[in-house]
């Protein structure tokens, strides 16, 4: 018996994308950042002291110079983010911005686990950078009457 050779049929070759992996891979990704977006501090945990002050009702936004439990300086622009500075740039960067802004208000938040004269400190940066008048933040003693920190103590 002799065996004639089959003759294969030709597939047509598909030019299609297989978009499944992509899919796949698009959802892992998304759910990875959905569960490390939380996770991440962007901020510096600073614990106010709490006082009975009056809010500052201003227009402009702040100038906010933080600082934290270690010591470590945060400065707040206007409505620009919070970014960790040495003195050098404390002084270059508030003595800028209070050039072009001369009626913009500086405020100090210190943690009220750091020693007063880091505070201190600041506030004398502040001053050789040439701003006239610097608040003190505080919280108020009433945490359901207001979210915001009040601001005494002007010099």
């Amino acid at each position: 018996m002799a065996i004639t050779p089959r003759r294969h049929k030709r597939r047509k070759l598909k030019a299609e994308i297989n978009v499944v992996p992509y899919i796949d891979v698009m959802l892992v990704l998304l759910i990875i950042f959905m569960v490390t977006a939380p996770l991440l501090n962007l901020g510096v945990d600073i614990q106010l002291p709490q006082s009975a002050a009056k809010s500052i009702d201003n227009n402009q936004e702040p100038v906010l110079v933080s600082v934290d439990d270690q010591g470590n300086l945060y400065l707040t622009l206007g409505a620009a983010k919070r970014e960790p500075v040495s003195e050098q740039e404390l002084q270059t960067k508030v003595a800028a911005f209070v050039r072009q802004n001369p009626k913009v208000s500086v405020l100090i938040g210190g943690d009220k686990r750091v020693d007063y004269g880091r505070i201190y400190q600041a506030m004398v940066l502040l001053q050789q950078a040439g701003v006239p008048h610097v608040g003190l933040m505080s919280q108020p003693t009433d945490q359901s009457s207001s979210g915001k920190s009040a601001a005494h103590g002007r010099s």
